[in-house]
Parts: C-alpha cells; structure tokens; sequence
C-alpha cells in the first residue's frame, strides 16, 4: 500500500456515558488499549461489554466524555465534528457487519476501488495489488450482486485498506458469512495488515479471534485480563 500513514491508534483514559430519557447508561469507564500498525487486534467479550462503543470511539463517529484517542498523530477526541468526519474519510476505514451495507450497487468492484483510490489519494495500480492480494481481481467488472458476501466483504476490507489508513475498524464482519468463508476472509484480512496498516475487529466469535495478533477483552466497559 502507499503512503505513511499506518501508524496505528491508542486510548488512555477513555469513558463515556450514554444519557437517555430513560436514563444514563454507562458504556467506557477509563479503557486503555494501542492498536499497533501491521497487526491484528480483536475486541472480544459479551454483548453490552463496551466493543462497540468503543469501535465508534476510535473510527471518530462518537466522542468520549473523558480521555485521549490517537490515531496517527492526531487526538481526534479535541476535534470538532466536521474536522472528526474529514479525517475519518482520509485516515480510518470502517466495515460494517453486512457486506451490503459497505457498497454501492450500481459500481462496479474496480469502480469501488478506484473512486476509494482518489478519496485517499491513492493509484489505480494500488487498487489493483489490494483486490489480487484478496483474491477478487477477476471480479472487477462485476457489481456487488454478482459477487457472494464473502466476497463483498473482501471488497469492504479492501476499500477500507486502500491508501494506507491509520486504522481499519470492522463490527463483527463475519457475522453473515458461513463458517468456511469467514475464515478465509480473516487469513486475507490478516494479509492486509502485513501490508502496514492496523487492524481492529470487534467478534464474538472464537474462530475469528484466533486470527488476531493481539486480543483484548472487555467487560462491563473495562479491559479486563
């Protein structure tokens, strides 16, 4: 991938509470977690235990009450919300759990990857490296309904990837994917990172964690050992 931004992202401190009309609900109490470039993190642990919460803290689509978020050389945490929306275009890649929910029907694979490319300030042969690495070279001309959702999300994963983003953040992206094509979208996803950019995957999956370089667990909004 080009470029030098893969630098990873770290948290110290961070809390956050949700306030409802029903109430407060705590979400982040004093989480600190580095997610280092070329690897693989994933953030395990029960429903409500703060991994998603913590995904939308990082990616910069909420802000903590309290606390830092790096990512890159930038506390994204002390930034306004148009300044957090403009750097998330051109430093964080973000896939979503449903492999559709990451495409626009009427483009074509190597026409997502290309628009992704100009975005990031990448090239056409930068795309092109990223969907041979995942195995979807051929399927450039096609469109996002002739492809099976594992190859949906490689194409996610490869959008989110292109130009060397600081960080890569995915919401249990197997989620909707059997067994066997999980597993071979994480080993790709896994290649990805090598290629320098860091990686964070929130899972309840067990398979799915073992491909991580480093896991992180959390619980009631704490990581725990």
């Amino acid at each position: 991938m080009e470029g030098d931004k893969a630098t990873g992202a770290h948290c110290r401190d961070v809390s956050k509470t949700y306030r409802r009309a029903t109430g407060a609900t705590p979400a982040l109490d004093g989480v600190d977690i580095d997610l280092q470039p070329a690897t693989v993190t994933a953030l395990v642990g029960p429903s409500g235990s703060g991994k998603s919460s913590l995904l939308r803290i990082v990616a910069g689509l909420d802000k903590p009450d309290r606390g830092t978020v790096v990512v890159g050389d930038i506390d994204i945490a002390r930034l306004s919300e148009r300044s957090r929306r403009r750097f998330r275009r051109a430093r964080i890649g973000y896939v979503f759990q449903r492999p559709s929910d990451n495409l626009i029907s009427y483009l074509t694979v190597m026409e997502h990857m290309d628009l992704a490319a100009r975005v990031r300030g990448a090239s056409h042969e930068g795309s092109v490296e990223i969907l041979e690495r995942l195995g979807i070279a051929a399927r450039g001309d096609n469109h996002p309904h002739q492809l099976s959702g594992g190859e949906q999300q490689r194409l996610a994963f490869g959008l989110a990837a292109i130009g060397s983003p600081s960080l890569v953040i995915a919401d249990e992206p197997t989620a909707e994917l059997d067994h066997e094509s999980g597993a071979a979208l994480m080993g790709l996803v896994t290649s990805l990172a090598r290629m320098g950019t860091s990686v964070v995957i929130a899972t309840h999956d067990p398979e799915v964690a073992r491909f991580a370089d480093v896991r992180v667990t959390l619980d009631e909004g704490k990581v725990v050992p």
